[in-house]
């Protein structure tokens, strides 16, 4: 997972021309499947770049303008970008961030989410997409799932709407993670 991992196409054509609209240094937080793909090679279809916060603030309406779902580049290249402000992440996140195709592009800088925090910001979501992405991350990795459950007790649970909910999909996902290290284990 070495940050000079090479961009693929249409993603570089893409980000290039979104890095020659922005007019200053600007980090993407990037989310979803887009970093489960380029960063932990996970093979599945996504067609867009997840971004949970774009700083500065003042690149986000132009970049976005650019770069959205029916957009110049979406249908020059069929993918897009999207602002997901929904999305519950874990409090220090930032802090762990991980840049990806380091030197690649001039003015973005995309951050990736380290796994963990990853996983548990789709936690609320868990469609299977969701649950094969957490269960690529625990092989690929391999997660810890003793600071998996850390970091959700202490800097995601008190964001959630419904805490008792994510306490039961986290205590699923844990059990469907240690099923498959035990079959694996087996077979």
């Amino acid at each position: 997972m070495a940050n000079s991992k090479k961009i693929p196409e249409p993603w570089l054509s893409f980000l290039k021309a979104l890095d020659a609209a922005a007019t200053e240094q600007t980090r993407l937080d990037c989310i979803g499947g887009f970093v489960v793909t380029q960063r932990y090679d996970f093979a599945r279809p996504t067609a867009d770049v997840d971004i949970f916060e774009l700083a500065p603030r003042a690149q986000l309406a132009p970049l976005l303008e650019l770069g959205r779902q029916g957009g110049e580049l979406h249908k020059k290249y069929g993918i897009y970008l999207d602002h997901v402000g929904v999305a519950k992440v874990p409090e220090d996140y930032e802090a762990r961030l991980e840049e990806m195709f380091q030197g690649a592009l001039t003015h973005l800088h995309l951050c990736a989410l380290d796994p963990y925090d990853l996983a548990l910001s789709k936690l609320e979501r868990n469609i299977e997409r969701d649950r094969d992405d957490v269960r690529h991350l625990a092989r690929a990795i391999p997660l810890d799932l003793a600071i998996l459950q850390r970091r959700y007790e202490k800097e995601l649970r008190w964001q959630l709407g419904n805490p008792s909910r994510e306490d039961l999909t986290l205590k699923l996902w844990i059990e469907m993670i240690e099923e498959e290290r035990d079959g694996q284990q087996r077979a």
